[in-house]
């Protein structure tokens, strides 16, 4: 789908989960930009290791930019451009736009590397910044071609695969959405929309994928109700 906004024209398309994830193809020079910085940076050792402040059983998780609150541990940071912080900002504002939100500021909170080798996962869970409220999502920067055979059901396969799933409930509804890990692809969800990612069983590669979190200052009793 493509739509105008703002004078930009926005490639993308969406499943609704009762909320809304909006998918985006990344531009080459995006997709190929943040490869180099995050290469560079562990070869330099220059990147701030981040898994412990998340949630997934992955050693290798490391940060590339920080704009939230000053910690004892770390404070706030910068490696990515202002080309790639400028376009994570436009496709919040045009997930926001989209959904009519109306009357809102955002701010960039954190954006960070996972790199998943075999046996490694990320547990069910959902994101915050500095506040509750806002958006998060994640880049497929490399996928490998072998994530293992499937114990069972081999023509579902789950090994490796992200799963997003829907806070609503009941017959009828759409609750859980596996993407398919397309290199270059950009997903936008909400912060409070739970996601999990299952371990590969078998790879020499490995599964490597950006999160970027946006704070959200809005007011949803000012919202008004789109029908149709």
């Amino acid at each position: 789908m493509t739509i105008h906004t703002q004078d930009t024209k926005v490639q993308f398309d969406f499943v609704f989960l009762g909320q809304c994830i909006i998918r985006y193809p990344v531009p080459s020079n995006i997709f190929t930009s943040i490869n180099a910085i995050y290469e560079k940076g562990m070869k330099d050792k220059k990147l701030l290791p981040w898994h412990t402040q998340l949630i997934g059983k992955i050693p290798s998780e490391h940060s590339l930019f920080y704009n939230g609150e000053n910690q004892t541990r770390y404070n706030r940071h910068n490696f990515l451009t202002s080309e790639i912080l400028n376009w994570f900002e436009s496709c919040f504002n045009h997930y926001l736009q989209w959904n009519h939100i109306k009357k809102y500021k955002m701010k960039l909170n954190s954006a960070w590397i996972n790199e998943m080798k075999i046996h490694e996962y990320n547990p069910i869970h959902t994101h915050t910044g500095d506040i509750q409220v806002g958006l998060s999502s994640v880049m497929f920067l490399k996928t490998p071609e072998d994530l293992g055979p499937e114990y069972t059901r081999s023509d579902q396969p789950m090994n490796g695969q992200l799963q997003l799933s829907s806070n609503g409930a009941g017959q009828f509804a759409k609750m859980d959405f596996v993407p398919a890990q397309i290199e270059g692809t950009f997903l936008v969800f909400p912060y409070d929309m739970r996601h999990s990612v299952y371990a590969m069983n078998q790879s020499k590669e490995v599964r490597r994928t950006l999160s970027c979190n946006c704070d959200v200052f809005y007011e949803p009793v000012e919202q008004p109700r789109v029908y149709g």
